[in-house]
């Protein structure tokens, strides 16, 4: 098992720096198949200066470390592109700007390791005091669309809405993703529970990030109960891109 680390990046400079040490740091290399960044045509020169520090850091543990440019339009869009090119066996989805904490990397191999055909999902309600800045309102509504959806699908899940995960790449690559913008990375946990995924939450701490700025404002969010909605009564068959469940798909689903 080797995992594939996501990086889409637009702004962010001294904390993807930070994220990628703290990787090397806590993580064994060995468990590591490539870091996989993603790019696009917004993605500043600072970004770019610190993504090319950062690679050189790698070389002494003999780590791919990827630069992509982005095909599909926005955040949804660049994860999707790298879940498209991703070489590992599993594909750990994140965000370099330190609100997805980079020292919960090694949590998530250790369960996939663990539940090697399963989903693991960080949560930042499985302890007290885990947000550090966030919108006191969007807190709330926060709290309450984990409780009605969880219970919509039918599952106990406390953080559907944070898109800090891990996956086989085989079930990441087979299933159909409509999504481009921000609420794709509920999509990404909604559909593998419509397939019938077992999913493991991990706890984890959210700090609001300390430079550029978030590109999913408050309004954005509401745009999740649509698809919510939509995805709960869409049949399983139609989110795959080929007949399911095939051979490779057996032991993920």
């Amino acid at each position: 098992m080797k995992v594939s680390i996501l990086l889409p990046t637009l702004n962010e400079t001294q904390s993807f720096i930070e994220t990628v040490k703290t990787i090397l740091a806590t993580c064994n290399p060995g468990d590591i198949e490539e870091f996989r960044v993603i790019i696009c045509s917004r993605t500043t020169a600072e970004s770019r200066a610190a993504i090319a520090q950062a690679g050189q850091w790698c070389q002494p543990y003999k780590i791919p470390f990827v630069v992509i440019d982005q095909q599909l339009p926005f955040a949804g869009g660049a994860v999707r592109d790298g879940i498209t090119t991703a070489q590992g066996s599993h594909i750990l989805m994140m965000a370099p700007d330190l609100e997805t904490d980079p020292s919960n990397v090694c949590d998530f191999i250790a369960q996939a390791k663990k539940y090697p055909n399963d989903m693991i999902t960080a949560s930042r309600w499985l302890r007290k005091d885990s947000f550090r800045g966030y919108n006191p309102v969007k807190l709330f509504c926060n709290f309450w669309f984990q409780k009605i959806f969880s219970f919509l699908y039918g599952v106990h899940l406390t953080d559907i809405t944070f898109g800090y995960r891990l996956a086989p790449a085989a079930l990441l690559k087979k299933i159909k993703w409509q999504e481009t913008k921000h609420p794709f990375f509920l999509e990404t946990i909604l559909k593998p529970i419509r397939l019938g995924v077992r999913i493991h939450e991990i706890p984890t701490r959210w700090r609001a990030r300390v430079e550029g700025e978030s590109q999913n404002s408050f309004w954005a969010t509401f745009k999740y109960v649509p698809l919510a909605c939509k995805v709960r009564f869409q049949r399983p068959k139609e989110m795959v891109l080929t007949n399911f469940p095939s051979e490779e798909m057996k032991n993920v689903c």
